[in-house]
């Protein structure tokens, strides 16, 4: 700008806030006390601004806080083991995670994204693959022994089935004829699958879950699965659950983008 331009500017500035901010003479030009004061204070506001706008430029960067809800099997086995380097790849993130089987509300639970299995009603929620697991029925070894083997899913008549508490009190299964529903029941329900895995590993019952959350289990003998034909070889599908907003926040993004990539392997 021109001195001129300069001293209209600051004439028009001095008429709004009717206060006298520079001292003229021939020979030189100082500020006022009122000078002084409003010249320290913009630059504070101008070198925040400065910030502010510095900080939304780099939104791309994830950073802040992160709530995930994921179901506890998968989570367990799966997710937690991942954690560790997803925080050192983002740094600036503050991930809370919580594990929960049961069926969540995102708005009401201030939760930015779920990990849920099966079928996704229909809702203005988005959702992305992120992995696949079978479902499997297993037991104990022990309560196997005492109770012998079913061999058909009508077979879970004679038998203790451990179950989720906010589940129905039946199993899906594939036969020739397609898929069938099979009631089931038992003396035991429990709000998760590590509740339902302490009870089975005890000998008190068989459970469904998923392949992935016990494999550790199944390796080490522990647990043995059961009624394998009757369970479908398609894998169910492990989605990541999160609101429909126009621009997804970066380290929503992030997180789904790297456990796509790392747990569906």
């Amino acid at each position: 700008m021109t001195p001129s331009a300069v001293s209209r500017v600051v004439s028009r500035l001095e008429e709004r806030l009717r206060v006298r901010l520079l001292v003229r003479s021939t020979r030189s030009l100082a500020p006022t006390p009122e000078g002084e004061t409003y010249l320290a204070e913009a630059r504070e506001l101008v070198d925040r601004l400065a910030d502010l706008e510095g900080r939304l430029a780099r939104r791309d960067v994830p950073r802040g806080p992160l709530r995930v809800s994921s179901t506890v099997g998968f989570g367990a086995a799966v997710i937690l083991p991942l954690v560790p380097d997803f925080l050192r790849a983002y740094p600036e993130v503050e991930l809370d995670l919580t594990l929960d089987d049961g069926v969540i509300d995102l708005w009401q639970e201030r939760t930015d994204l779920a990990i849920r299995s099966g079928r996704l009603p229909s809702s203005t929620l988005k959702a992305r693959r992120i992995a696949t697991m079978r479902r499997i029925v297993v037991a104990s070894p022990d309560y196997l022994s005492r109770r012998g083997v079913p061999q058909v899913p009508g077979d879970l008549g004679r038998h203790d089935c451990l179950l989720y508490n906010f589940l129905p009190a039946e199993w899906e299964f594939v036969g020739p004829e397609g898929a069938i529903r099979q009631p089931v029941s038992g003396s035991f329900r429990g709000s998760d699958g590590t509740v339902l895995r302490h009870v089975c590993l005890a000998g008190h019952g068989l459970m469904k879950s998923g392949e992935r959350a016990l494999a550790a289990d199944l390796a080490a003998g522990t647990l043995v699965e059961v009624l394998a034909d009757w369970c479908s070889p398609e894998p169910e599908v492990i989605h990541a659950v999160f609101p429909g907003h126009p621009h997804l926040a970066s380290r929503i993004r992030a997180f789904i983008d790297f456990m796509a990539e790392r747990a569906g392997s």
